[in-house]
């Protein structure tokens, strides 16, 4: 690669420069940038940037690769660096890295980077880019989507950390074929970020809920209608809230929390698991605490996920399956629309190692529309 400085999509990529140097190190302080790029030096001093800039940076050239600043057009000033690293030249392949200073995030500024620096190694020879984030790094995600790179697979224990652990990484993928513009999303965003009938509040799943799902997934009528059929763990609770919006980018699943509205406090939750996208066919459950029971929120919780479903998704298909005694959640299912379709047997595993039935309900569009259409009585 050159050192051509890009102007593009409305950022100005340039050659890192002496005098970048202590926007390097307040940017390489700050605590987000270190928690994603744990083997930084800390504390991170003048000398070390200045050692990047004049000779990290550097063999990042001499390998064929590249580090620019991705600078303001305006002033000129660093908002963040971008790199093209691990060439591998006889594939004309290389990963894109980069960071974005505390002051420069929120304006989009590394997906038109991204953007930019792609379309400048795909005109110099490049033929794949590959852009690797932590599952729990939902913001750079965020913008591998936007960028036009698509999910391909999570690469287990690929990352050093400071402990001397390893981290799975996602990746992501353009190539030079590859449409221009953002990659499709199966699941989107819920519209204002939350689904709401005044009663209940739908809300995504995320970090700081552990401690409430801990409570209800070790409910013992809970436990026994998960499967598999075993109490999760504070650890796996608390992966599943670090990385449940790495799976709804995905497009696997939609985790949400049960919220009365009236009080804010989540009173259970609801899943969509989206496995069977080329029939557009999705799974719905459930689960709620048991003080909150007996008060309808099931009901109107999956009356607001179908919609949602149907309305915003590819979707044409919902499923859920229940316990042949369990009339309660037959009957939400019921109200909700659901129709009953089928009875499978030893469907699924239980606790003892035995299988158990499992009575299927679901519901097609026209079934919700009907519903809500339906006059009072």
């Amino acid at each position: 690669m050159d050192r051509t400085t890009v102007e593009d999509q409305g950022v100005r990529l340039r050659p890192l420069r002496r005098s970048d140097a202590p926007d390097v190190v307040a940017a390489c302080s700050d605590p987000l940038t270190q928690r994603f790029l744990p083997l930084l030096p800390r504390p991170y001093t003048e000398a070390d940037a200045l050692w990047w800039i004049e000779e990290g940076a550097e063999a990042e050239w001499r390998q064929g690769g590249g580090v620019w600043a991705v600078a303001d057009p305006a002033t000129d000033r660093l908002a963040g660096t971008i790199g093209l690293h691990r060439v591998v030249r006889e594939r004309a392949q290389a990963e894109v890295g980069y960071w974005v200073a505390p002051w420069a995030r929120g304006r989009g500024i590394a997906t038109a980077a991204t953007v930019a620096l792609s379309a400048h190694a795909f005109a110099h020879g490049f033929a794949r880019l590959e852009l690797l984030s932590e599952l729990e790094n939902v913001a750079s995600q965020r913008v591998a989507l936007a960028a036009g790179f698509q999910r391909e697979a999570v690469r287990r224990g690929v990352a050093p950390d400071r402990d001397g652990s390893r981290t799975d990484l996602v990746a992501f993928a353009r190539l030079a074929g590859d449409p221009a513009g953002p990659v499709a999303r199966w699941l989107p965003d819920l519209p204002g970020g939350e689904l709401s009938d005044g009663v209940v509040t739908l809300r995504p799943l995320r970090p700081g809920d552990e401690d409430f799902l801990h409570t209800l997934l070790n409910q013992p009528d809970v436990v026994a209608t998960s499967v598999p059929a075993v109490a999760p763990d504070r650890r796996e609770i608390a992966l599943r809230c670090a990385r449940s919006q790495a799976h709804w980018l995905a497009g696997d699943r939609a985790d949400l929390v049960i919220v009365d509205t009236a009080t804010g406090r989540p009173a259970g939750d609801i899943g969509l698991y989206y496995q069977e996208r080329n029939t557009g066919q999705a799974m719905i459950g459930y689960a709620m605490l048991p003080e909150w029971r007996g008060r309808g929120f099931p009901t109107r919780a999956v009356q607001l996920v179908a919609l949602w479903a149907f309305a915003e998704t590819s979707i044409a298909r919902l499923v859920a399956g229940t316990n042949p005694q369990n009339a309660g959640s037959q009957r939400v299912l019921e109200k909700a629309g659901f129709q009953r379709e089928g009875y499978h047997r030893s469907r699924l595993p239980a606790a003892d190692g035995r299988r158990v039935d499992d009575v299927l309900f679901a519901m097609v569009a026209s079934d919700l529309l009907s519903r809500t259409a339906a006059p009072e009585r």
